[in-house]
């Protein structure tokens, strides 16, 4: 009786820690970009993509100075993981808190992220990032500084689609 009941803590305890709805800690070994780490759980290695956001590509403006963003904020650092999915790639999507701050938030507050409307499902979080994409737009902050910034999202697709000698064209013509 009394290892039957063990068993069954045992058995508990094992989902409970492995439920995908569950926070972890980990330290973060690399910043891959703005919204993609590298964090270390026990001898495990997971790339963990932040959820809800969308901070521009390397080759984009501020796609660098979002990646530093996130690297001062997190790496080498112990942070918490919250998975919310996982993509196509295999990443873990997380809200990633560093410091009880939300990387995700913080880099849309600081205009260096967008909301991302196509996976920012989470009411109310979605909603109060939307909120501070509108707060850091009309303050022009990071990204918002240019005119008509484009999207990451769409930058990717018209990079599929054409040479970059045509990006300036597409850009004038972009709106959001």
């Amino acid at each position: 009786m009394i290892k039957r009941k063990i068993l069954v803590i045992a058995c508990l305890f094992f989902l409970c820690s492995s439920h995908p709805a569950l926070a972890w800690h980990g330290y973060v070994v690399k910043v891959l970009d703005g919204d993609s780490l590298r964090v270390k759980r026990g001898t495990k290695i997971y790339e963990v993509r932040l959820y809800g956001v969308d901070t521009p590509e390397y080759k984009q403006p501020y796609g660098g100075r979002a990646k530093r963003f996130t690297k001062s904020r997190t790496w080498k650092k112990t942070v918490t993981i919250e998975p919310m999915d996982v993509d196509r790639y295999g990443r873990i999507v997380a809200l990633v808190k560093s410091r009880g701050r939300l990387v995700n938030r913080e880099l849309v507050r600081d205009g260096l992220a967008w909301v991302y409307p196509k996976y920012c499902k989470s009411q109310p979080l979605c909603k109060d990032m939307q909120k501070d994409e509108e707060r850091a737009r009309k303050h022009r902050r990071g990204l918002w500084k240019d005119k008509k910034p484009i999207a990451p999202w769409e930058w990717k697709r018209f990079e599929k689609g054409s040479g970059a000698g045509d990006r300036r064209q597409y850009r004038f013509s972009y709106r959001r």
